[in-house]
C-alpha cells in the first residue's frame, strides 16, 4: 500500500509564480509521488496485489487562481494515474486519487490564518466564513478522511481504479 501525499505550496498569484516556483511545485507534487510509484509499483503487480492512493486536492476538479500553482502540479499526477490505472488494475493493483477540500487540518488552519488576515477579522470569523463555503457548513474530520482512504486500501475497493474522489462535504458543484 502506497499513500501520497505532500504539503502543497502556498496560494498566490499567477504572476509571482516563475520557473522556480513552477519545478519546486511540480518536483513535490507531481514527480516525487510519480516516482514512489514507479519504485513500488512493479513489486505490487508482481504479487498481484496492491493500493496506491494520491491525495491531491479538490482544485483538480475546480481549480482557483489562488491555487493555481497547486493545482497545476497535482492535475499532472492525476493525469499519470489516469493513464497507467488501467494497465494495473488487471494485477489487482489499484490507482486512486482522494480530493480533498476544507479537512480540518494544519493546511486548514493555515489557510484561515491566511483568510483571516486578507479580510482584517479574527480566526473565529475566518474559520467561520470558510466553513460556511462548505455545502455541509462544516469542515470535514480527519477521520472522515482517514476512513475514505483505508476503504481505497482495502480488498472491498478491488474495483475501484482511475477514479477522483471528492471529500468536501458535498461542495463540488460539477457531475462528474
Amino acid at each position: 500500500i502506497l499513500v501520497n501525499n505532500n504539503a502543497g505550496p502556498a496560494p498566490g498569484q499567477f504572476q509571482d509564480w516563475g520557473r522556480d516556483q513552477y519545478l519546486e511545485a511540480f518536483e513535490s507534487n507531481m514527480l516525487a509521488p510519480v516516482l514512489m510509484i514507479r519504485a513500488l509499483l512493479p513489486g505490487m503487480r508482481e504479487r498481484k496485489f496492491g493500493r496506491i492512493v494520491n491525495i491531491t486536492s479538490a482544485m483538480v476538479k475546480s481549480p482557483r487562481a489562488h491555487q493555481g500553482l497547486s493545482t497545476s502540479a497535482r492535475t499532472a499526477l492525476t493525469a499519470v494515474c489516469k493513464a497507467i490505472s488501467s494497465e494495473t488494475v488487471v494485477d489487482n493493483v489499484t490507482i486512486n486519487n482522494l480530493l480533498p477540500e476544507r479537512i480540518d487540518t494544519p493546511r486548514q488552519q493555515f489557510l484561515t490564518e491566511r483568510q483571516a488576515k486578507l479580510d482584517g477579522t479574527d480566526y473565529d470569523v475566518a474559520r467561520q466564513k470558510l466553513a460556511d463555503t462548505v455545502a455541509a457548513k462544516r469542515f470535514g474530520t480527519t477521520d472522515e478522511f482517514a476512513d475514505m482512504c483505508a476503504f481505497l486500501c482495502s480488498t472491498q475497493a478491488s474495483f475501484i481504479c482511475g477514479q477522483n474522489i471528492q471529500i468536501d462535504g458535498g461542495s463540488y458543484k460539477g457531475l462528474i
